[in-house]
């Protein structure tokens, strides 16, 4: 029979030992917990898992997290590096204003800090990409705080603990769960225990109280959570529908150059995948076929005239806020000189040299389809350049 309900929400205290408990024995073991010989964590290695797992599933992060480390192993190495090394570094793994954020940040960071990174949250929340919760739980994992934290895990977690039968993303959902993350905090004996407090909410959440099929009769919360007694733990939380995500087909050019190179463009420094490279194109317009697209955008981007020939792919995606076809077209350069009219840079690459360039994942896929269509035949290259390329297994690589 299921648990009685629980006559009043369950009291902090003892949701704090339990969770306490729990945390030492079964928390997860995380590269970017490891502490030195004094037990004490590096704040840079917290700071740069917490931008990472923004809106990020740990399992995608941790590949990342490494290869960051290895190419920026301290602060001083992050913000001595050009802006474009970060966004490598970052390439794939998405919402490009963090690592933009946490370049910023490190050269701040240097500069007014001296490498240290600051521990009052005053100046700690001046710091570009760092909110309220990434500041909570810094404070309290790096620096042994007292600090509440209120992730997607803790949002679920609390929510179906105390039962919260409003949605999430209203202003009155979202303060009330702040403030019982930092009720729990605030029952807490000794400031330093609210990083492993929050870490084992991070856990709970990851590992047991799942958004679907949460496993409860594994919990240390059983018998204290509201929406399990009342047998509505799989309706918590409450999440408004999603609306139909608006949907656009895009295009972009591959242009090559005479001599077998191609043009690529890097998006302004801000906004939707601000700093990237690219294949130069943009949104179709009603009435227009893809090639009058991509003519037009070409022309209002970069200023040159193109001949727009056989497409190579077509790449579907989906962001947060819209859904696109990106489709892919080889091209040949008519006439003028690339200028940045709507673009921050421009740059001829051989197709080998792309690598050297962060790219958003629809472009990378445009990258792999060129890739594989070069080494199973012959390209379809532009006429007038297919007579004058040597084969690019012959050629050295050149700027």
């Amino acid at each position: 029979m299921p648990p009685a309900p629980l006559s009043e929400p369950p009291s902090p205290a003892t949701l704090t030992a339990r969770l306490l408990a729990w945390g030492q024995d079964q928390g997860r073991s995380l590269p970017w917990r490891t502490v030195d010989a004094e037990g004490r964590r590096d704040p840079y290695r917290t700071w740069v898992s917490e931008i990472m797992l923004q809106q990020t599933q740990v399992s995608t992060v941790l590949p990342y997290f490494e290869r960051w480390l290895t190419r920026f192993p301290t602060v001083e190495a992050l913000a001595a590096a050009p802006p474009d090394d970060a966004l490598k570094a970052w390439e794939g793994l998405g919402y490009y204003a963090r690592a933009r954020h946490l370049h910023r940040a490190a050269q701040i960071v240097v500069a007014q800090q001296g490498g240290h990174l600051p521990h009052t949250r005053a100046e700690l929340a001046s710091l570009p990409g760092i909110g309220r919760s990434t500041l909570g739980a810094i404070l309290s994992l790096a620096f042994g705080q007292r600090a509440a934290v209120l992730d997607g895990n803790l949002k679920r977690v609390l929510s179906r603990v105390f039962d919260v039968d409003t949605p999430l993303g209203q202003a009155a959902t979202e303060a009330r769960l702040w403030a019982l993350s930092e009720a729990l905090v605030m029952t807490l004996d000794r400031d330093d225990q609210a990083g492993p407090l929050n870490e084992a909410l991070m856990d709970l959440g990851a590992t047991v109280c799942l958004p679907r099929s949460p496993a409860c009769l594994a919990c240390p919360l059983t018998g204290h959570c509201l929406a399990q007694a009342r047998g509505v733990q799989a309706g918590r939380p409450v999440r408004t529908p999603r609306k139909a995500l608006p949907y656009f087909d895009v295009t972009c050019g591959l242009i090559w150059k005479g001599d077998g190179r191609l043009l690529i463009a890097q998006r302004p420094p801000h906004g939707m995948l601000g700093g990237l490279w690219e294949f130069p194109g943009g949104k179709q317009e009603p009435g227009e076929s893809l090639p009058e697209c991509l003519r037009r955008e070409i022309m209002e981007e970069l200023g040159i005239a193109i001949e727009v020939g056989e497409k190579l792919t077509a790449v579907q995606h989906t962001y947060t806020h819209l859904r696109i076809t990106l489709h892919a077209f080889h091209c040949r350069l008519l006439h003028g000189e690339p200028q940045a009219l709507g673009v921050a840079a421009w740059a001829w690459a051989w197709p080998e040299e792309l690598a050297a360039y962060a790219f958003p994942v629809t472009d990378l896929k445009v990258i792999r389809a060129l890739q594989t269509a070069i080494s199973v035949g012959p390209v379809s290259w532009p006429d007038d350049v297919g007579a004058r390329k040597q084969p690019l297994a012959q050629r050295t690589p050149s700027s």
